[in-house]
């Protein structure tokens, strides 16, 4: 039988699919919030902490949700869009073994090596100390954290947009009461500091890996989760670290970005060091809101390369950029007017709010290219052509690396300069990748091209 979003109008069917995903991302974004009002609750070290330590928490969630759980919900959903249920299956099956052996790879380097990674990012002191705090309580629960995201992209290849989003709200609905109460030490609960938002976290994950699991074992009709039975083949994790490895280039990349330019706001200062932390968060923010349309373009490529209809995948992946650009623009402008919505929420360091203000101001104007070419980056996993994707994003790092390097040559730096080059990556990201796809990076390899 035809899949159904071979015929399904394009548009409608994107908004549709990806409704749900927006929301639970939106979700996502509340428990964000929520920890960074909880910890700027503990002080100026505290947010400087956390922000030296949040990036490491993003590297994990975009790879385990974005570039390996985007592998497997490309994968899968081609194996579907070709008729193939047994295939789907064992993808699926070792997408879970791969992702509890990632967590464990993840979670042995963090805790053995955190202490020297935060250090070299400028930490020290009680900075570096309540760093390591977050850290350590993160990573020794991870595997919850990469469960949750890989089954929810499985859940997401099979369509089931609803069940996925419900999952991940229902855990960061936990997330947010639990975090809080953890981090203040409410009622019968030890009060953990900023530990506690961590913990909260893993809490959140673990609800989330129960959700989604069980609608895989049990309710799910596309396809089944086996955990026995399916021999472990090498041909199979292959093929999902071919995509899934290559796409994990960019979140490395991306938080490469984010630490340089922290490297450069940390010679101004704490009060520098935490305003740009709560700056960069929001755009962190963006990746799960993207991913609210790029999870539903993951699966509806995914689908039609799967069924040999490129030309309307192609089309698919322009009309969910447009909508992610307008989705990020609007948010980028509206913060890049009034950047104390923000600013004002986390902190009463009115020197602290002044720099969180004027990163807002300077690349707000400018996340509509960032949600251009993250969404094009998630497509591109649905087609299984992830190379120009991530030379964007490696020539993004490099704009940011050579360029902070040229400004430290230069004499002492200055908080409108280094962020101005921000927005120079930002650019360079998004022509890289829309001008390759565009010129028909997609089709390599590819002989016939159906109408």
């Amino acid at each position: 039988m035809s899949h159904p979003l071979l015929a399904a109008p394009i548009g409608p069917t994107i908004l549709r699919m990806a409704a749900p995903n927006v929301i639970a991302m939106l979700a996502t974004l509340a428990t964000s919030v929520a920890e960074v009002w909880y910890v700027g609750h503990l002080g100026i070290p505290a947010l400087a902490g956390l922000a030296l330590a949040f990036p490491m928490f993003m590297l994990n969630l975009m790879i385990s949700a974005g570039s390996m759980g985007g592998a497997v919900s490309g994968a899968i959903a081609q194996r579907l869009g070709a008729g193939d249920r047994d295939g789907a299956e064992a993808l699926a099956f070792h997408a879970v073994v791969l992702a509890v052996v990632l967590s464990l790879v993840s979670a042995a380097v963090f805790l053995t090596l955190g202490p020297r990674i935060y250090a070299a990012l400028g930490g020290s002191g009680e900075v570096l100390a309540r760093a390591l705090a977050y850290s350590n309580m993160l990573f020794l629960g991870c595997t919850a954290l990469w469960l949750a995201n890989t089954l929810s992209g499985i859940v997401r290849a099979t369509g089931h947009m609803g069940v996925s989003a419900r999952g991940l709200m229902a855990g960061s609905a936990v997330q947010i009461v639990v975090g809080g109460a953890l981090v203040f030490g409410v009622g019968p609960l030890p009060q953990l500091g900023i530990a506690g938002a961590a913990a909260g976290a893993i809490v959140g994950f673990t609800v989330s890996t129960l959700i989604l699991g069980f609608f895989l074992l049990y309710r799910c009709r596309e396809l089944t989760l086996q955990l026995a039975g399916i021999p472990l083949r090498l041909a199979v994790f292959a093929d999902l670290l071919r995509v899934g490895a290559l796409a994990s280039v960019s979140p490395f990349t991306s938080i490469g970005t984010v630490l340089a330019i922290t490297g450069l706001v940390a010679r101004l200062g704490p009060d520098a060091l935490a305003g740009y932390g709560i700056g960069s968060r929001l755009e962190f923010l963006m990746i799960p809101l993207v991913f609210g349309f790029g999870a539903a373009t993951i699966t509806m490529v995914g689908v039609h390369f799967g069924a040999r209809a490129y030309a309307r995948g192609h089309r698919i992946a322009w009309t969910a950029a447009t909508y992610s650009a307008l989705m990020t623009g609007i948010i980028g402008a509206l913060m890049a007017a009034f950047p104390g919505l923000w600013a004002d929420l986390f902190t009463d360091s009115e020197a602290v709010r002044e720099t969180c203000r004027l990163y807002l101001r300077i690349v707000g104007p400018f996340y509509a290219l960032f949600g251009f070419g993250q969404c094009l980056y998630f497509a591109s996993q649905g087609a299984r052509r992830m190379l120009w994707p991530v030379i964007g994003s490696l020539l993004r790092f490099l704009t940011v690396l050579v360029g902070g390097m040229v400004l430290v040559a230069s004499g002492p730096v200055a908080a409108p300069t280094i962020f101005t080059l921000i927005v120079a990556s930002l650019v360079v990201y998004a022509a890289v990748t829309a001008i390759a796809i565009w010129r028909g990076a997609w089709m390599r390899g590819i002989v016939a091209v159906p109408a």
